[in-house]
């Protein structure tokens, strides 16, 4: 199992408030992407907080061996002691109030992928070459659309498209999506923040992914959202057999 990844303040922000971080459990890798927000250094404050607790609190909790019920309590129970602590902190201090962070993180063991989310960073899963997106995005356009009150073609510029619906540590309690999906021989995970989702299409991801080595595609995909403008801090990871 490998895993790759990569992050790129991009061509307009002045700081990078993403985090992506990964970790080896004897052949299971943990991978996480947050995206954070805020004031003035509070966002990358968040993220950081995140990948820090969420990693402790996996770590100290895992077993080798653990069930598939098991493995979604640990996940999500990461999720939540990060929210705490994001939350707590910035009630602590009025300067980091109201940060906060997406967050994506994976789990991948033989056979099993378990995902959980929290606002719109993503998770995609390509198989022979086809490629499904497995997050839904917590934000106020999808809900929309879910809604059946925009358009799918509305979307991209909509006037409330960067709008969260539930983000990592703004409210006291956090409710993370989970899946727990299969995975065959030829398959590669990718979770990245919306620096990359967000300006390129799943189509133009796909392709960059299907033409690159899977050690060239962090720097084509960092590249392909550069190339869009880079409006947005970009960060990804992509794990593979």
């Amino acid at each position: 199992m490998r895993c790759a990844t990569a992050t790129h303040i991009g061509l307009v922000r002045e700081e990078n408030q993403d985090e992506v971080f990964a970790k080896d459990f004897g052949g299971r890798i943990l991978v996480v992407v947050c995206d954070g927000m805020g004031g003035e250094r509070s966002g990358s404050q968040a993220s950081a907080i995140a990948v820090r607790e969420l990693f402790d609190h996996f770590e100290a909790g895992y077993r080798p061996g653990m069930d598939a019920e098991a493995v979604r309590t640990l996940l999500i129970s990461s999720v939540s002691a990060a929210n705490s602590v994001i939350y707590t902190t910035a009630r602590m201090d009025y300067k980091s109030f109201g940060m906060g962070t997406t967050c994506v993180a994976a789990f991948v063991e033989p056979g099993w992928i378990s995902i959980a989310n929290v606002g719109d960073s993503r998770a995609y899963l390509m198989e022979n070459g086809i490629m499904r997106q497995i997050t839904s995005d917590h934000t106020v356009v999808n809900m929309l659309f879910q809604q059946g009150k925009i358009r799918r073609d509305q979307m991209p510029h909509h006037p409330q498209r960067n709008m969260l619906t539930r983000a990592v540590g703004v409210e006291r309690v956090v409710r993370p999506d989970y899946f727990r999906i299969p995975y065959g021989d030829d398959y590669l995970l990718l979770l990245c923040s919306d620096g990359l989702s967000a300006y390129s299409s799943e189509e133009e991801i796909r392709e960059t992914l299907v033409q690159n080595t899977f050690a060239d595609a962090p720097k084509a995909l960092v590249d392909l959202a550069l190339q869009k403008g880079g409006r947005d801090n970009i960060s990804l990871a992509i794990v593979t057999k």
